[in-house]
């Protein structure tokens, strides 16, 4: 709770934004961030299909976030939008929103909303380490911080970047008879997979399946250079050598078949399990995640101090444990209809176009 500015009666947090069964809702502005379903207004703080869904009336989001949607769900995905560049408030309602960097993908971004004195600070999906393709995560002082706990359990120390993508460079030069076929998600971790080894000084084409074309265009049409790619198709001998770019389900289809005895792997935060690993018959698991882990998690919450954190899909127990232990107030949200990033795995391949045989 909190003394609006006015001197008026004391306000709670729950009467600038609360959970409903569509989503997060502020009463004083009429708008949901990130609705699990269609809704008059919205403001969207990424392009993951589990937080921006089409069909609603009104959107406000990055205009890199509603050039993802629309990409993705075609122009007409809203009736009408709003490109709020970061730092820029706009007015919904008497509500001030501000889309801060989340670090998560291009355009990802935390929504700070600001009512009579109150903040409260919805940072959708982010990470807190160095990616070259989006904008880093902002510390916004705030009175309620509203954070996800993918990986909220101390188990989940994600290893640097650089290192696991020098393990694929290093297992290409071990195997150069084998294909090494990638799974990345179609929106933001294949662009980041690319990237990094770009800057690995992986100079040669990276060969990309069909579903992943069309976001990776919009990526470099942001700004984001990914250097030569091509088609899997073209790939000779069966991309013996090569790096092979795919949506997870891919990997695993008989798609993959056309390669020369590929060594399977993927990127992804739970590839540090290595049951799941094993479970999905991965060779070479990376440890790459676009969300933040355990000390990045619990670093934000020691950096921002809010007067109470809302802590929402994932391993929330964990999360709510530590804060006790620091003295930082925090309750459980209980959303549903986000997924984790390995859920999310399967609907950026459905979403990114055609899969299988059919697709490069």
């Amino acid at each position: 709770m909190c003394k609006s500015d006015e001197g008026e009666a004391t306000i709670r947090f729950e009467d600038l934004l609360h959970p409903t069964p569509k989503g997060l809702y502020c009463p004083p502005g009429d708008f949901f961030v990130d609705p699990t379903r269609p809704v008059a207004r919205a403001v969207i703080t990424h392009g993951h299909a589990d937080h921006a869904r089409s069909g609603h009336d009104a959107v406000l989001a990055t205009p890199e976030t509603l050039a993802i949607m629309g990409e993705r769900y075609g122009q007409d995905f809203c009736r009408t939008r709003q490109a709020a560049p970061y730092g820029q408030a706009a007015e919904i309602g008497g509500v001030a929103v501000t889309l801060v960097p989340a670090g998560h993908v291009l355009g990802s971004a935390q929504a700070l909303i600001a009512w009579r004195g109150l903040r409260i600070v919805v940072s959708g999906d982010y990470k807190r380490r160095r990616d070259p393709t989006c904008a880093p995560f902002e510390t916004t002082p705030c009175d309620v911080f509203i954070s996800e706990a993918t990986f909220g359990l101390p188990v989940f120390t994600h290893p640097p970047d650089g290192e696991e993508i020098s393990r694929l460079i290093a297992s290409v030069g071990r195997f150069p008879e084998r294909a090494h076929l990638v799974g990345a998600y179609a929106l933001g971790k294949a662009q980041r997979v690319i990237r990094l080894l770009r800057e690995a000084g992986w100079d040669r084409p990276i060969y990309v399946h069909g579903a992943l074309e069309r976001l990776n265009a919009l990526y470099a049409a942001h700004g984001v250079d990914l250097g030569p790619l091509r088609p899997a198709t073209a790939a000779a001998d069966g991309a013996a050598g090569e790096i092979v770019l795919a949506p997870p389900s891919a990997t695993q289809d008989r798609w993959s078949r056309r390669f020369a005895d590929p060594v399977t792997a993927f990127a992804s935060g739970w590839m540090g399990v290595r049951a799941r690993a094993r479970q999905r018959g991965v060779e070479l698991p990376l440890v790459i995640s676009d969300h933040a882990d355990w000390p990045e998690l619990t670093a934000t919450f020691t950096e921002l101090r809010p007067r109470e954190a809302w802590i929402t899909h994932g391993r929330e127990e964990g999360l709510l444990r530590w804060c006790e232990l620091n003295d930082q107030p925090a309750r459980a949200l209980r959303l549903v209809g986000y997924d984790e990033e390995d859920d999310v795995a399967e609907e950026e391949a459905a979403d990114g176009g055609t899969s299988g045989a059919a697709a490069s």
